[in-house]
């Protein structure tokens, strides 16, 4: 195994530091070239703008934009990206956000080491991979689209929604996605109707029930 990950340059990002050195010692284990840290989802953009990495490895629930509207603002300014989302949760609607937004792989932190490393290969070549365990509840996901409240939601407002619920304002979450403060109330309110909340505290009980945020 220790040079599936030959010559490759990969950017980990993850706002845990120890968590971070132990993928850095697997994935450098495995033979990767270079292994390159961010501890937030802004700082993965930077990064990876520098550092062109051959795979980005970025966990879903971070500080700050978090990792699925980094995601999503990352393939926009680079297409041809390649992304393994990691997560600690093992909800079926993540996966499927995180797939569609452009994620080549997705994994659970759960995943034995190995498959960590199968993960960020098959990505490395353009190749889809997706955590054998949420296999058939991503499937089911798709067919049914209830797997979450949350599911409900566009894609636009489901990433107001992750920021909302982690008690960003509304003038915040407009100066981080570009948009006026009135779009991102237009936003919410489709958000409060189609969710059936009325605050941000129940927002963030649906958040952390779907596991898109950790308490």
């Amino acid at each position: 195994m220790n040079t599936v990950l030959n010559h490759l340059t990969v950017l980990l990002a993850d706002d845990h530091a120890i968590v971070r050195m132990g993928f850095r010692l697997l994935l450098e284990g495995a033979g990767a070239a270079k292994v390159i840290e961010a501890d937030s989802g802004e700082t993965a953009l930077s990064r990876y703008a520098e550092a062109q990495p051959d795979v980005l490895v970025m966990d879903i629930s971070m500080p700050g934009m978090g990792g699925l509207a980094a995601l999503v603002r990352l393939r926009s300014r680079h297409p041809a990206a390649r992304v393994l989302m990691l997560s600690a949760h093992h909800d079926a609607i993540t996966p499927v956000r995180a797939l569609k937004a452009g994620a080549l792989g997705y994994l659970s932190k759960r995943c034995p080491p190995e498959e960590l490393v199968r993960a960020v290969h098959q990505v490395s070549r353009d190749q889809r991979y997706l955590d054998p365990e949420l296999a058939q509840s991503v499937a089911l996901a798709h067919l049914t689209g209830d797997a979450d409240p949350a599911g409900t939601l566009t894609d636009k407002e489901l990433l107001v929604f992750l920021q909302l619920a982690q008690g960003r304002s509304v003038n915040e979450v407009a100066h981080d996605f570009h948009l006026s403060p009135s779009t991102v109330g237009t936003h919410l309110y489709h958000i409060k109707q189609k969710l059936n909340v009325h605050n941000a505290a129940e927002m963030t009980m649906v958040a952390l029930r779907g596991g898109f945020i950790e308490a």
